[in-house]
Formats: structure tokens, C-alpha cells, sequence
């Protein structure tokens, strides 16, 4: 998620989103749809988040950890990649996660997609990139996550050089490996190279995923989601 500013988006007929407002996801939802498609906004808890402009190193480490999520859900049939999509994820949580790979309904996901093409319901991992954002992806945004069933969530925060890792059904952070790698459990063979992801190092990303594709948990993942 970018950094919050006070920005504001008008509907043009006296309706707007400012950051701060409360409302439920219904009224959220009316208004944000009938602003322009330019404009970005979250409801978090019941409150209108507008962030400003992403900076370079948002968008550097976002396409990186975005390419490993899509080339995963490439070798993965039955998942699903999303970037920058509106998740419809309960009364008063409307995000637009910066990336997330969930289980498609027929292949025993949790969430659905809507007539009018939403998410409907949590993915089974979401991932955010922070940085002045970052109280808010940490405590706001990860308490609506693991409210509304949301598996696993990682956190780039790029301050500090970390990669976050949480269990939320364990309500518990996670470690990397001694070699700097996540090996993600909701989405088995799924591996990201930290140290890799910090240095901008696409190359060395990419054969650390290839690895975790190539282990034999991939392959039973694989297995029973086409059993569904």
C-alpha cells in the first residue's frame, strides 16, 4: 500500500472518499465505484484510507515479488495471482492488496468471484509493499486480514530491508530459513528469496522459486488441487 495522504475523490454529483471517513463496505463500494478510475482508496476497518502517489522503490520491489507470484500461479493450476484488484472482504473491510494468490472456488478456495468480476472473501495470501505506510499494513490492514480469514501475509517493508512473514491463523510472525529464504505454507513450493528480493536480483528470485517448484510438496499441491 502507498502512503496515505488526505486526498480526497469526487463523484461529481456531491459525493466523495476522503481519508478518515467511516462507512460500511456498502456505502464504500457506491461511492468508490462512481469515482474516476484513476483514483485509489481502501476501507480498512471501517475507515477510507486514500494513499498518494507509489514512489520507485514501491514499484521496483512490487514488480519483482509480483513476477514470482504470477510465475507460481503459472505452474500452479487452480491458483490465482492478483494485482492491485479490490477485495470485497466483509462489512467494513474493502482493501486493494498489492498483490495476492488465492485458491479458485472449484479448486477449493475460500473466495469467489462476483458477477461484476470482485473478489469476494479472503485470498489465502496477500502481500503488501510498505513503507511510510507501514503502521497501517502492520496492525489495521493484518487485523482486517486475519479477521476475515486471510491464511498468510507478507509484509515488504522497505525501511528496515525485511520481509515480513505472518501465520494469521496462528496469529504468530514467522522467520525466513537460516538462508534468508520464506517457504510459504498455504501455497507449498511457493520460496522467496529475500535476499535476492532486497538486492533487485530478478535472476537469482527466479531460480530460488524454480527450486521450490521442483520439491516434491509442489507436486502433491498440485496433485490434490486437480483431484477437486
Amino acid at each position: 500500500m502507498a502512503t496515505v495522504s488526505p486526498g480526497r475523490g469526487s463523484t461529481g454529483d456531491g459525493n466523495e472518499l476522503a481519508t478518515g471517513d467511516h462507512m460500511t463496505r456498502e456505502e464504500f463500494h457506491r461511492i468508490y465505484a462512481a469515482t474516476d478510475d484513476a483514483f485509489r482508496a481502501e476501507l480498512i476497518g471501517g475507515i477510507v484510507y486514500v494513499p498518494s502517489p507509489l514512489k520507485r522503490r514501491h514499484g521496483v520491489h512490487h514488480l519483482l515479488l509480483g513476477a514470482l507470484f504470477a510465475a507460481y500461479a503459472a505452474r500452479t493450476p487452480g491458483v490465482e495471482a492478483g494485482d492491485n484488484a479490490t477485495v470485497l472482504l466483509g462489512e467494513d473491510a474493502e482493501p486493494q492488496p498489492d498483490l495476492y494468490l488465492r485458491l479458485l472456488p472449484e479448486s477449493g478456495g475460500q473466495s469467489r468471484t462476483t458477477d461484476d468480476d470482485y473478489v469476494l472473501g479472503a485470498p489465502e495470501l496477500i502481500a503488501e509493499i510498505a513503507h511510510s505506510s507501514r503502521a497501517i499494513d502492520l496492525h489495521a490492514k493484518k487485523d482486517d486480514y486475519a479477521r476475515y480469514g486471510v491464511h498468510e501475509y507478507l509484509v515488504v517493508t522497505l525501511g528496515e530491508g525485511r520481509l515480513r512473514w505472518f501465520d494469521l491463523r496462528a496469529g504468530r510472525e514467522l522467520e525466513a530459513s537460516a538462508d534468508g529464504v520464506v517457504r510459504l505454507q498455504v501455497t507449498p513450493g511457493l520460496w522467496v528469496d529475500t535476499t535476492a528480493l532486497f538486492a533487485g536480483d530478478h535472476a537469482g528470485a527466479m531460480a530460488t522459486l524454480e527450486r521450490g517448484l521442483a520439491t516434491p510438496e509442489h507436486s502433491e499441491f498440485v496433485r490434490r488441487l486437480s483431484a477437486r
